[in-house]
């Protein structure tokens, strides 16, 4: 802890200096056309050597905005340990030139060490904010402000990733010889169908070991622009297949755990896959149950997992965890300008429907940026609901005589004047 707080003292002119710039953000365009036609080791050289301390100090200012007591948990402070070691380490090459060919390979080295520091970042993160909890409780506060800063915190995670895997892949010696035609970790032409396939059969693994039992998948293809060809996309399939297999795990256990001991067997789950001319659009239906409607916000929150809290023991795969799964996945979709949303039927089931953008040239990395609409929400009081909240328990008119009516009227005259809440609000 001495050393982190060193590196610390010593690095906060630095952190404040670079968290000033914006990050650049990039489209899957630029990310394909450098890659494909003006590879240049020097120029991705030079544009990482400043993008990557940019993202870093960002995000570092912010984590400092959390609450006292989140920050001194274990797990918290061992990731801004590894974080501001990869921030010092990137500084030594502010200023070394290009030109000397050691210095480009030692980059790429010390990219891929960087790249493995921050493998178990969100389940640590994760583990941090359990630790709080467990120690200090639910404070509705407290928790917007952690949904907002994780939501960004990991958004900046996949963006550092992105930019890592790029260069090394295309620069390194690591490229995936059974896709030679990915250019870093982007398929030009993503077959969708395939990638909806492989998530489930990952998925319906993992169900089989858990249940001894999973639902079968049924896919349709629509294709607005060639009606007979096979949907293909720009994109990451491995963002893709990270959000399609969290869903297939959702509706494969909701649909396991419905039906099991039913006559009828499990009703498959659905895919429907369709591209238009804006967006590329992949829906997950199944027949689990579904959820009531005022949950369908919980579970795209940090604080809140409908399953228990898994081990942290290595190469453990949990069929469900953390809670992380849909909000992480939505944030890959999010991440290149789509979206992910869920639409329950409770009773019947729910459909999952990801948003991509059909065109790589509309697929923009959507970044954090700290500054002082950032700082605000953290530092903004929780107001006053301005809408009723009905009670746990519903009123009943009839224990109101005329005296308690004539005291509630009067109450409520006075919080008029004071501009306070009413006593039924």
């Amino acid at each position: 802890m001495r050393i982190f707080m060193h590196l610390l003292k010593n690095s906060n002119p630095k952190i404040e200096y670079y968290s000033r710039f914006s990050p650049s953000p990039l489209s899957i365009k630029q990310f394909l056309e450098f890659g494909r036609d003006n590879a240049c080791e020097k120029t991705s050289y030079m544009f990482l050597r400043k993008e990557l301390p940019v993202r870093l100090a960002n995000t570092m200012r912010e984590v400092n905005l959390l609450p006292d007591k989140l920050l001194s948990q274990p797990s918290v402070r061992l990731v801004q340990k590894w974080y501001m070691q990869s921030f010092v380490e990137l500084l030594d090459y502010e200023n070394r030139k290009p030109e000397d060919p050691h210095v480009l390979n030692d980059f790429l080295e010390l990219l891929i060490e960087i790249r493995n520091r921050h493998n178990d970042v969100v389940p640590t993160m994760a583990q941090g904010v359990i630790e709080y909890k467990e120690k200090f409780g639910f404070d509705p506060f407290i928790s917007s402000n952690i949904q907002y800063f994780l939501d960004r915190f990991y958004t900046n995670r996949i963006s550092f990733r992105m930019l890592i895997n790029q260069h090394t892949l295309i620069f390194g010696n690591d490229t995936n010889p059974a896709h030679p035609k990915h250019i870093g970790s982007i398929d030009p032409t993503c077959n969708v169908a395939e990638v909806v396939s492989d998530a489930y059969d990952t998925a319906k693994m993992l169900c089989e070991k858990y249940y001894l039992a999973a639902p079968e998948l049924k896919i349709e293809e629509f294709n607005m622009k060639h009606p007979k060809r096979p949907i293909q996309v720009v994109y990451v399939p491995s963002h893709l297949f990270h959000m399609l297999f969290e869903l297939f795990k959702n509706s494969m256990r909701a649909t396991v755990e419905l039906h099991e001991n039913g006559n009828e067997g499990l009703p498959p789950v659905k895919a429907k896959v369709t591209l238009g001319k804006e967006d590329l659009s992949v829906k997950i239906s199944d027949r689990g149950g579904g959820v009531p409607l005022r949950k369908i916000d919980r579970l795209f929150n940090y604080m809140y997992s409908t399953a228990p809290t898994p081990s942290l023991e290595p190469g453990a795969v949990p069929l469900a965890g953390f809670g992380y799964g849909l909000p992480i996945s939505r944030l890959y979709a999010r991440y290149f300008q789509g979206d992910l949303k869920l639409y329950s039927m409770e009773g019947v089931g729910t459909d999952a429907v990801i948003y991509l953008k059909a065109l790589s040239s509309e697929s923009f990395e959507r970044l954090p940026v700290f500054n002082k609409s950032a700082w605000r929400h953290y530092k903004t009081s929780p107001e006053a609901d301005d809408w009723s909240n009905p009670s746990k328990e519903p009123r009943d008119a009839r224990s109101y005589g005329a005296h308690q009516v004539g005291c509630l009227e009067k109450s409520a005259e006075e919080n008029a004047v004071k501009g306070t809440d009413a006593p039924w609000q």
